[in-house]
């Protein structure tokens, strides 16, 4: 995402390579259009009526609020599975991803951590941590998002992380083992325009952590209770998982140029054929943005605001397109 100086010396060729990398950042945001997004949440077993009911609600409002983002979405949605019946759904998607795609994994429910192995309770034998990871591997879709809502869910990070993948969990450790409400605002953020802090009609997978994290902690503040729960985000492939994401520890980078769910305008758009392409740009140039924003602080100031610049006003004249009323098909009114 930089550009530097403009003669043919050391700055030149240091121009070219950098210019490189963002044709290269380019070709694989344009690979992106009409990719399809593969939405899998899963809820577990509760144990007890009351969890049980509490699980299955949260994943359906999940369900819903996917439903009517509009675009190319395949959700499924599993209520209390075998391991085998997530092993099956998951090797399908190995199958039907492609790499432009794109994979959200969800799990809503318990999980346990031994100090050695994470794992989310399911009826029968539970599924590990390692396993999930596995699977997750042979998914084709470069861009994942997982996000491990369930007690000792900071146990599973270091058995999903990857370089490509995004993993965000209820809590900062395995040890963290009370039941997590993380789930029930992560499922609240997918509907709340609230939760659009730089209000584009699109949620990112930074957005609604963020937004899920502050619900969470406001929670156990009203409750007047101890927070037992403390969420993460790792998205570098390396880390343990950060509370506070930023360009300054390097997580959240793919988290802030991740669409979760898109609102209001973007999703009546992604509904339009007409339209669709203005708006798979319109996302392209606000990745674009998001990780050039990332990358400020290794840039020379006057080149972060010439490519910036650039990128808003192609924003501004696309979105100056999308507000345009499509045109009227023939025999129907305008």
């Amino acid at each position: 995402m930089k550009s530097g100086g403009s003669g043919l010396g050391v700055g030149g060729w240091g121009f070219l390579a950098r210019f490189a990398r963002l044709g290269a950042l380019a070709a694989s945001l344009l690979a992106s259009v009409h990719a399809t997004t593969f939405y899998v949440t899963i809820s577990g077993l509760g144990g007890e009526p009351d969890y049980d009911q509490r699980f299955k609600m949260w994943a359906q409002d999940i369900e819903g609020s996917l439903k009517k983002a509009g675009g190319d979405a395949n959700v499924t949605t599993l209520e209390a599975p075998t391991r085998e019946q997530i092993r099956t759904r998951l090797t399908e998607l190995s199958k039907q991803a492609k790499p432009t795609d794109a994979l959200v994994l969800v799990l809503i429910g318990h999980g346990s951590f031994d100090g050695v192995d994470y794992k989310f309770n399911i009826p029968g034998p539970d599924i590990t941590g390692a396993e999930l990871g596995t699977l997750l591997d042979h998914i084709p879709a470069t861009r994942q998002l997982v996000v491990n809502a369930t007690s000792s869910s900071g146990g599973s990070i270091e058995f999903l992380r990857r370089p490509t993948r995004i993993v965000i969990t209820a809590t900062k450790s395995g040890t963290e083992k009370n039941a997590t409400v993380f789930a029930r605002y992560w499922a609240e953020a997918l509907r709340d325009p609230a939760a659009d802090a730089d209000k584009n009609d699109a949620i990112s997978a930074l957005e609604a952590f963020h937004y899920a994290q502050r619900k969470t902690t406001e929670f156990f503040d009203t409750q007047k209770r101890l927070a037992t729960e403390h969420a993460v985000l790792e998205d570098t492939g390396k880390g343990e998982g950060e509370r506070s994401p930023s360009a300054e520890n390097g997580e959240g980078k793919l988290a802030a140029a991740f669409p979760v769910v898109r609102l209001g305008a973007n999703a009546a758009a992604a509904r339009d054929p007409e339209k669709r392409p203005l708006l798979d740009r319109k996302e392209q140039i606000e990745q674009a943005i998001d990780k050039l924003k990332y990358e400020k602080a290794a840039m020379a100031a006057d080149q972060y605001k010439k490519q910036l610049t650039q990128l808003l006003l192609e924003l501004a004249r696309i979105q100056d397109a999308l507000d345009k009323p499509s045109e009227a098909k023939p025999n129907e009114p305008k």
